[in-house]
């Protein structure tokens, strides 16, 4: 039975070639930088020398064969020439000399014999071992033309060349040449080149243990640092070496590592200035209990209490004065309703959820104002509608710790604040112009509680504030989104 083939999906294929690219890609993996760069030099080098080797004794093979077949038609040409008169002459001894004197000043030659009309060998250079009556087999033919052929000896290939005397009719010169001076000349060339070669790799490997011991060392101090800085160690930086693309490397780990000292400072900052915060929070509520128990008691309670009295007295009393303690009565009971509201307004204005924004910051500085007779308050509200329950409050409070600060710690004489709405954000600017002081400084010094909960109140809402302060007074800038 005869196998059915089974037909290959383009998903398998591509499967396939993907599994052997990961296996690759692990494999690669397992070595270090510095072994593959090692590897990676010397297997070019190794490749391209070998290439060039065997690319220039391919060539100079090919051409010294050239150079030989050239040289041997024209040496054997030359005695067909040389050796015709001694020929015509019957002088053999002339023959012999000429064939014995080119044998031995050419290099490459290795015999040289003449062959009369009739096949008979005229003169040869074999000597006293005798001619070898082989070598008539290997161009027996007979034509007017120099020709070359090729045979294996014992000792090697032979070039064989063949020249007429006079066009053949006296007969023929033969002339054997070896390769074996251009094997040594090619080998030779192959030795050096393959010595050239290993030279290089070795030169190779040098220079990329080299590169990469610069390529690694400020790499390895990157790693080494790093692990410093995931144990919470921030001082740590990594030194850079050169300006090239590590040491850029190298510049963008230390800011990085700056910045997250520097945040971790900040939050930590942060964090203390909310637990001063959060104490200073406690304390205060406690204080403003107590105040407004004290004011309950001492004002409040106390009109209460002289109400009721006085409500006896003018249950007893007759005649004229009834009147005029009523009317006494009457005036302690506006004035004691009066101070009620001005607690409830204290905690929370009852305007702001009424009214809206404007109405509430408009009513607190004309309050600010009785407060602070000294200061000129200008307050401009500009939106075309109500904002969010959160973000009213918030302004709110921010704008009356602002108005606070100037009034108790500026000195200033005019107070403005100015409220819009612009592109999707809300814009709050409180300007006096007091004395200045510096915000950063105070906050650090764990002074700047109230400034601090502005700071927190405006990102609750995702928004900014910020402060600027010099001897012509104090901005406060905050934005938040609508």
């Amino acid at each position: 039975m005869s196998a059915i083939p089974v037909r290959q999906e383009p998903g398998d294929v591509s499967a396939r070639f993907d599994a052997w690219v990961d296996r690759a890609k692990r494999t690669a993996g397992g070595f270090s930088v510095r072994t593959k760069i090692l590897g990676i030099v010397l297997a070019l080098t190794t490749v391209l020398g070998l290439g060039v080797t065997w690319q220039v004794r391919t060539v100079m093979s090919s051409v010294l064969a050239d150079e030989l077949e050239t040289r041997g038609l024209s040496v054997a040409s030359d005695l067909a020439a040389r050796t015709a008169d001694p020929i015509l002459l019957n002088d053999t001894y002339s023959v012999h000399d000429i064939l014995q004197d080119t044998v031995a000043h050419h290099p490459d030659a290795i015999y040289g014999f003449v062959v009369g009309v009739d096949g008979a060998v005229l003169a040869h250079t074999f000597g006293e071992q005798g001619f070898p009556t082989a070598l008539l087999d290997v161009q027996p033919a007979l034509n007017s033309s120099a020709s070359h052929s090729y045979f294996s000896s014992e000792d090697g290939p032979v070039h064989d060349f063949r020249a007429p005397i006079l066009d053949g009719t006296a007969g023929t010169v033969r002339l054997g040449l070896d390769e074996s001076r251009l094997s040594r000349i090619v080998s030779g060339i192959t030795t050096q080149m393959l010595a050239i070669t290993l030279f290089v790799g070795l030169a190779g490997v040098a220079a990329a243990s080299l590169l990469t011991w610069l390529l690694t060392r400020p790499i390895l101090n990157l790693v080494d640092a790093t692990q410093r800085v995931g144990e919470g160690d921030l001082s740590v930086r990594a030194s850079g070496w050169a300006d090239d693309e590590i040491g850029t490397l190298a510049e963008t780990f230390n800011q990085m590592v700056a910045d997250l000292e520097s945040n971790r400072d900040t939050i930590a900052e942060n964090e203390r200035a909310r637990t001063r915060l959060l104490e200073q929070i406690i304390t205060a509520q406690e204080e403003e209990r107590m105040r407004i128990a004290r004011e309950l008691h001492d004002t409040v309670g106390q009109a209460l209490s002289s109400l009721m009295v006085g409500i006896t007295v003018l249950g007893r009393s007759e005649g004229n004065g009834s009147a005029e303690k009523r009317e006494e009565l009457q005036g302690l009971a506006a004035e004691t309703l009066a101070q009620v509201r001005q607690l409830g307004r204290e905690l929370r204005p009852s305007a702001l959820d009424d009214l809206g924004l404007s109405a509430a910051l408009s009513r607190y500085a004309e309050d600010f104002e009785v407060l602070y007779p000294e200061i000129s308050v200008d307050v401009h509200v500009d939106l075309p509608d109500r904002l969010a329950s959160t973000t009213e409050t918030t302004l709110y409070r921010i704008v009356q710790e602002g108005m606070t600060n100037a009034g108790r710690h500026s000195g200033a004489r005019t107070l403005s604040v100015l409220v819009t709405r612009r592109n999707g954000q809300v814009q709050t600017i409180i300007e006096d112009d007091g004395g200045g002081f510096d915000p950063v400084a105070t906050r650090s010094a764990g002074q700047g509680v109230g400034i601090h909960g502005m700071h927190e109140r405006a990102e609750l809402l995702g928004g900014e504030l910020g402060i600027e302060s010099g001897t012509d007074g104090t901005t406060v800038f905050v934005e938040v989104p609508a």
